[in-house]
């Protein structure tokens, strides 16, 4: 997967960490359009769903496209597909030019619009990255957890940059008899829940 990623996916990627360098040299952080994960996160999000279950992935906060590409990689390595959610008309514009320069329409879905309502639409898939404003977080958690095959995962990004706006979310995960649980100390933090 990671030894013949397409060049097109790798150039996408170059320019987007360009742009977000650039972006924050210019003083622009407080108004990031780049939100990304980090490279190592990425592909451990790839690892992780091409190792789920059969069924088709969801991203809840597309971005720029970034964590997007790298799902694209183990969508095509274990014939699946990535539906992924933005309600940001800035980042959508930016995403499509991404996701169109790599090459992956493919395998990827962007829809624009509300994540949650979005997740109430769908059913039976094996993965969910959440990315997203935090405030929606456990909403869209149940909504994903209710839809997942077994032995499906639901990954959480930035649970340890927002302890605190998260930290009564955490704390129920842990105990939540539905879901094995581990926080990897990667990049921003990254919950992984899988559903028992």
């Amino acid at each position: 997967m990671f030894r013949d990623i397409p060049q097109s996916v790798e150039v996408t990627q170059g320019h987007l960490k360009a742009l977000e360098a650039w972006r924050c040299a210019q003083g622009m952080e407080s108004k990031r359009l780049l939100p990304q994960v980090t490279l190592e996160t990425g592909k451990l999000l790839a690892l992780l769903l091409a190792n789920c279950p059969a069924g088709d992935a969801v991203e809840l906060g597309t971005g720029a496209g970034y964590s997007a590409l790298w799902l694209a990689l183990a969508c095509r390595a274990t014939s699946r597909k990535l539906v992924t959610f933005e309600l940001d008309a800035a980042k959508i514009e930016l995403a499509r030019h991404c996701l169109d320069a790599a090459g992956v329409w493919d395998v990827v879905e962007l829809r624009e619009g509300d994540a949650v309502e979005g997740l109430k639409s769908l059913s039976e898939f094996s993965f969910c990255f959440i990315d997203a404003d935090r405030s929606m977080v456990r909403e869209a958690y149940e909504l994903a957890l209710a839809a997942l095959v077994r032995g499906g995962l639901i990954v959480v990004d930035g649970t340890i940059s927002h302890e605190s706006e998260m930290h009564q979310f955490l704390f129920d995960i842990e105990v939540d008899q539905r879901v094995d649980v581990v926080i990897v100390p990667n990049g921003a933090g990254l919950l992984i829940c899988r559903k028992v």
